[in-house]
């Protein structure tokens, strides 16, 4: 995917150092073939178990990026009315999307029911009625799956943490048997998977494994009570190596420790992974415009910033700093900023990196999920491109956008 030939650093085939001259800097790399070796992962580590793969769109929703998933046979899990739209336009096949999130408005079920996706996660009681509201006036059916918050820790970030009772996200498992029974009665609607997903970038399986146990044990209530439970929904989070020494939990493991729990249940699992797909696949590229030296500091000050790629502000999240030159053991501690208008303006902080000069390229590294997807035009900036490598191929997946398009819908009174 990324690697150095010759002392310079390639995505596949391609030299970053001539990409930055064809196409500027800030700009999002992905290597597409990295994205379905992650997928192909997915595949083969559950080919024994009855299966569905929905990639999670929030993570990276660029049009190419969604139509090489989709061509490769991916589901899709979509969080509003707008990914939706992207995934057909992308090509993806809309019995083959799940519609998750705690707000679904009601125009979003209707646009989501006409093109008939398979199924939706329910956050609430309310959002069934208005799912079943919807449908029966439609005179279709609806296929839903509850989300239970088993109240397990993820372990990971607070901010993208949702399976504990404080949070947000589904409804209490102890409650769910009685909104089932409810919901069951309902007309539009056929309850018929049980949901379940605690937070993100989780780089440990006991927590993913307790979830499942408590949701299977519910599973098996519900069945005993009649219900047609068909299929189970794990929801994503498998977490991916921010940092060289960390260790994240391998796909490969956590299948073959959910297959035992299954296998003879006649039960669909369903997974929607987003990060562990696409988050090593791409990096930020970026120059160094100067280096700043305040008093005992040292700040080495880049093209790109907390606009581009929010997350180490947003969650002080740690991305790899990787020349795209490589240069000599000469190293220095610096913090590396953007030229934004807030201290929060950083990707990295007290940092030991090589001697950087004016000039130079750096990688963001890890940058493919949650990078473009919350980028913005603050201080009027215009986005990055994105180019999709592949092999010696690279495919403007976005333009960069220009001065007109940060006025784009705005008018003068």
């Amino acid at each position: 995917m990324f690697q150095y030939l010759q002392g310079q650093l390639y995505c596949e085939q391609v030299d970053l150092k001539t990409l930055a001259a064809q196409h500027g800097t800030p700009a999002y790399v992905y290597s597409k073939n990295a994205i379905l070796e992650r997928w192909h992962e997915y595949q083969r580590a559950l080919c024994s178990i009855p299966n569905r793969v929905c990639y999670a769109v929030k993570a990276n929703s660029n049009l190419a990026v969604l139509a090489t998933l989709a061509r490769a046979g991916a589901g899709f899990d979509i969080v509003s009315g707008g990914e939706l739209f992207r995934v057909l336009k992308a090509g993806g096949d809309p019995a083959s999307v799940v519609f998750s999130g705690v707000g679904k408005t009601a125009n979003e079920i209707s646009f989501a029911l006409e093109r008939g996706i398979h199924s939706f996660n329910c956050e609430s009681e309310a959002e069934i009625a208005l799912i079943s509201q919807i449908a029966s006036a439609s005179g279709l059916k609806a296929s839903i799956a509850l989300r239970v918050n088993p109240d397990v820790n993820a372990k990971t970030h607070p901010y993208i943490s949702t399976g504990l009772r404080e949070h947000k996200f589904g409804v209490d498992i102890n409650a769910a048997e009685d909104i089932y029974r409810r919901a069951a009665l309902l007309p539009g609607i056929t309850a018929e998977g049980v949901s379940c997903h605690i937070g993100s970038q989780l780089l440990e399986l006991d927590p993913l494994l307790e979830a499942a146990d408590k949701t299977l044990a519910l599973v098996a209530r519900l069945r005993e009570g009649g219900l047609p439970i068909r299929f189970l929904d794990l929801g994503g989070g498998l977490g991916v190596k921010y940092r060289p020494n960390e260790r994240n939990a391998s796909i490969a493991d956590f299948a073959a420790r959910l297959r035992p729990k299954l296998e003879s249940l006649n039960l669909t699992l369903m997974l929607e992974p987003g990060r562990s797909i696409v988050a090593e696949a791409g990096i930020l590229l970026t120059q160094v415009l100067l280096i700043k030296r305040n008093g005992q500091k040292t700040f080495v000050i880049v093209d790109g910033a907390m606009n581009d790629l929010l997350r180490p502000a947003l969650y002080q999240a740690h991305h790899e700093v990787t020349p795209v030159i490589e240069m000599p053991a000469e190293t220095m501690t610096a913090d590396v900023v953007g030229p934004v208008c807030e201290t929060g303006d950083f990707f990295a902080r007290d940092r030991r990196l090589p001697a950087l000069q004016p000039g130079d390229l750096i990688a963001l590294r890890t940058a493919g999920a949650y990078g473009f997807v919350l980028s913005s035009n603050y201080n009027s900036r215009p986005r990055p491109c994105e180019l999709l490598i592949d092999g010696r191929r690279v495919f403007v997946a976005r333009s960069r956008e220009t001065f007109d398009d940060l006025m784009r819908g705005e008018s003068l009174p």
